[in-house]
C-alpha cells in the first residue's frame, strides 16, 4: 500500500497538503461555532440547523455549477484556488459577529468558497491518476484532510485550556482568538495551490454542458437518488457537538473527543481507499452505511460522556470507510469529459438534502413555537432509519457489476 501511495503524482500530494492546511484552519473553530451560537448568542437548535443547512446547501449547489464550469473551460486549477481564497476571506467576519444573522452571512460566504473549489478539485484529483490508483488517491486526500482536522482541533483544545480551562460553556474571547489564529494556515494553503498545482490539460472542453444530468449514465443517476435519501438523515455534525455537550462533556472534553474522531478517520481513510480498489466501492459503501446506522442508533440511547466518546470514535471509522470511496465512485460511473459536472451533481444532491436534513434535526430536537420537540435522541434515530433505507436501495437497486474491479484494473 505504501509503495502505491509513493507512486501517486505531484498534484495528489499538493492537493492533499492544501486540504491538510485548510482543515487545520477550519477545524480550529468550526466545531465550536454551534457552541458559540448556543452559549454566547443564545440561538436555538432550529436556528443552528437553519444556519448549517443554508451553509451546506449553498456549498453543495455551487459545487454543481463549478463542476460544470470546469468542464466547459477545460481548466480546474484556478477555480480551485479562488474557492480556497474566498473561504479564507470570509472567516474574519465570524470573529466580529454579534448576532446569529451575521454568523449566517459569514458561513454563507465561507461555504460559497467551498462550493466553488470542491468539484474542480475532486475532478483534478481524479484526472491526475489512473483508475487503478483512484481509490488510493482519494483515500490519501481524505487522510490528509482529516489529519489536518485533528491538528486544528488539538490547537483549539490548547487555546481553550489556556483561556478558559474546564468551563462547560464557550466564552466569546476564546472563539474570537481561534478565528484570528485560523487565518494563517488558510492563507498558506492558498499559496501552496498557486505554486504547486499543475493544470491537467487533458480535460476535454464542453461548449454547452447540459444543465440536466440526462447525458450522464443511468447507474450514476441511481447513485444520486440513493445519496439524496441518505443525506436526508445525515444532518449537520453541529448536532453531534450539541449532543456531546448535552451528555455532560465540557468544551475540552468535546474537543478531545473530536481529536479521537479525526484520528480514527485519518487512520482508516487510506487503507479503505485501497480496499475499495480491490473489492469495489459499492460494497464498501454498503457496509459503511449499515455501520453508520448502528452508530446513530447508539447516539439515540447514549446517556454518559464516555458513551459519546466511544460512538464518536466509531463515527470516525465510518467516515474513513466511506468518504473517499463515495467520491471515487463518481469517477467510476462517468466518462472523463463529464467528470466535473458529475461531481457537481453529486455534491448538488448532498446540498439539496442538507437544508431539510438540518432543519428537521433541529425541529425533532427542540421543536418550534409552542412545540417542544422529541428531545436530543430523535434526530439520530431518524438518521439511522434513513441510512438503512439507503443501504437497502444500494443493495437491491444499484448495479454493482458496473463498477466492480477487473483483473486488468488491479494490474494497472
Amino acid at each position: 500500500m505504501f509503495q502505491k501511495l509513493r507512486a501517486l503524482p505531484r498534484n495528489v500530494w499538493v492537493l492533499t497538503f492544501a486540504s491538510f492546511l485548510t482543515d487545520v484552519s477550519t477545524e480550529m473553530m468550526v466545531h465550536l461555532l454551534p457552541l458559540f451560537l448556543a452559549n454566547v448568542l443564545g440561538a436555538r437548535t432550529v436556528t443552528i440547523g437553519l444556519i448549517e443547512g443554508v451553509a451546506e446547501t449553498t456549498s453543495s449547489l455551487l459545487k454543481l455549477a463549478s463542476g460544470r464550469l470546469s468542464d466547459r473551460l477545460g481548466r480546474r486549477k484556478w477555480l480551485t484556488v479562488s474557492g480556497y481564497a474566498l473561504s479564507t476571506a470570509a472567516k474574519p467576519f465570524l470573529a466580529l459577529a454579534q448576532t446569529w444573522q451575521t454568523v449566517l452571512a459569514a458561513r454563507f460566504v465561507e461555504r460559497m468558497g467551498k462550493g466553488v473549489r470542491t468539484s474542480p478539485r475532486d475532478a483534478l484529483l481524479a484526472d491526475s491518476v489512473t483508475p487503478a490508483k483512484r481509490g488510493a488517491a482519494f483515500g490519501l486526500h481524505r487522510a490528509g484532510d482529516t489529519a489536518g482536522a485533528a491538528l486544528g482541533i488539538l490547537i483549539a483544545l490548547l487555546v481553550v485550556w489556556l483561556l478558559q480551562g474546564r468551563q462547560l460553556t464557550l466564552a466569546r474571547p476564546t472563539f474570537t482568538a481561534l478565528v484570528w489564529l485560523s487565518l494563517l494556515p488558510a492563507a498558506l494553503a492558498v499559496i501552496l495551490l498557486i505554486v504547486g498545482v499543475r493544470e491537467k490539460r487533458a480535460v476535454v472542453k464542453e461548449k454547452r454542458p447540459s444543465p440536466q444530468p440526462a447525458s450522464l449514465p443511468k447507474p450514476f443517476k441511481r447513485y444520486l437518488i440513493i445519496i439524496l435519501l441518505f443525506t436526508l438523515g445525515n444532518s449537520s455534525d453541529a448536532f453531534l457537538i450539541l449532543r456531546a455537550q448535552s451528555a455532560g462533556l465540557s468544551i475540552l472534553g468535546v474537543l478531545a473527543t473530536l481529536i479521537l474522531f479525526n484520528l480514527a478517520y485519518a487512520a482508516v481513510s487510506g487503507p479503505a481507499g485501497s480496499l475499495s480498489d480491490k473489492i469495489g466501492r459499492p460494497r464498501l459503501l454498503l457496509g459503511g452505511w449499515l455501520f453508520y446506522a448502528l452508530v446513530y442508533l447508539g447516539l439515540t440511547f447514549a446517556q454518559t460522556g464516555w458513551q459519546i466518546v466511544l460512538l464518536y470514535v466509531l463515527y470516525g471509522i465510518y467516515y474513513g470507510l466511506t468518504e473517499g470511496s463515495a467520491k471515487a465512485l463518481v469517477a467510476d460511473l462517468v466518462p472523463k469529459k463529464r467528470r466535473g459536472a458529475a461531481y457537481g451533481w453529486y455534491n448538488g444532491a448532498v446540498g439539496l438534502a442538507a437544508l431539510p436534513a438540518s432543519l428537521l434535526a433541529g425541529l425533532l430536537w427542540q421543536g418550534v413555537a409552542g412545540w417542544a420537540g422529541f428531545g436530543a435522541a430523535a434526530p439520530f434515530l431518524f438518521g439511522a432509519g434513513m441510512a438503512v433505507t439507503a443501504a437497502l436501495l444500494l443493495l437491491f437497486w444499484f448495479p454493482f457489476s458496473t463498477v466492480l474491479p477487473t483483473k486488468n484494473d488491479r494490474k494497472n
